[in-house]
């Protein structure tokens, strides 16, 4: 089933903008050019350049034209920095063994969160971070291979997730959810947990080239850590 006319605009700005042939601040073919190019009615290419819009790829300009947009990110009070960053910038030993990463299947639930179909192959890893050598977050995320095609095949005890993330998949778009969790027996061993203590998790989904780039659930032991923020 091919895609929507609309969608293969989208995915033409999408792909000169992540190429680099069009920067920040570059203005975009008109509607009229863009009409002429790909054979469609200009509102084709309207509703291709509104959702672009939307997702915070380009920005319009009344009488100007279109233009690409610089990246940003929704409010948040948790900065997106790796965790090895912080660990080292609390002068403090930081390592992380991989516990799983691969392929997997998407099943609804998780399709509809990354905006895929439902069976659509996702990348899948479970990493466990440490702070002098006690383990501090357990990591598992989902990637979307269209945004990280070589995510699988990194090493990622010499660098994290987030920080190969952020250099191959610049970050347009940042949600989070904090919540206090409890953790079943693997997790608990795991993380050295008490059987009483609860976890705090940070589920953060995140956008690049205008589609969902990855899903992570951060794991940490509510006694041992603390998230912090600022305006």
């Amino acid at each position: 089933m091919s895609s929507p006319a609309y969608q293969g605009i989208k995915d033409f700005i999408l792909a000169r903008i992540h190429a680099g042939e069009w920067a920040e601040g570059d203005q975009v073919p008109s509607e009229n050019e863009l009409a002429r190019e790909f054979n469609v009615a200009r509102m084709t290419v309207n509703r291709a350049l509104r959702e672009l819009t939307s997702e915070q790829v380009l920005t319009r300009v009344q009488g100007s034209g279109t233009f690409v947009a610089r990246p940003k990110y929704e409010s948040t009070l948790v900065a997106i920095r790796s965790i090895s960053d912080e660990i080292v910038a609390r002068g403090h030993r930081y390592h992380a063994k991989v516990l799983t990463i691969g392929a997997s299947i998407a099943d609804q639930t998780l399709a509809e969160e990354m905006q895929v179909n439902a069976g659509s192959p996702v990348f899948h890893s479970r990493v466990l971070h440490f702070e002098n050598d006690e383990p501090v977050q357990l990591e598992e995320r989902w990637v979307n291979p269209l945004v990280a095609p070589e995510y699988a095949l990194q090493d990622f005890t010499n660098t994290t997730p987030n920080q190969y993330l952020v250099r191959v998949a610049p970050l347009q778009r940042v949600e989070y959810r904090i919540e206090a969790l409890a953790a079943d027996d693997a997790m608990r061993e795991l993380l050295s947990m008490d059987e009483r203590e609860a976890c705090l998790v940070l589920h953060r989904r995140t956008w690049s080239q205008g589609q969902v780039a990855s899903i992570a659930n951060l794991w940490h032991p509510g006694t041992r850590y603390r998230f912090t923020g600022h305006f």
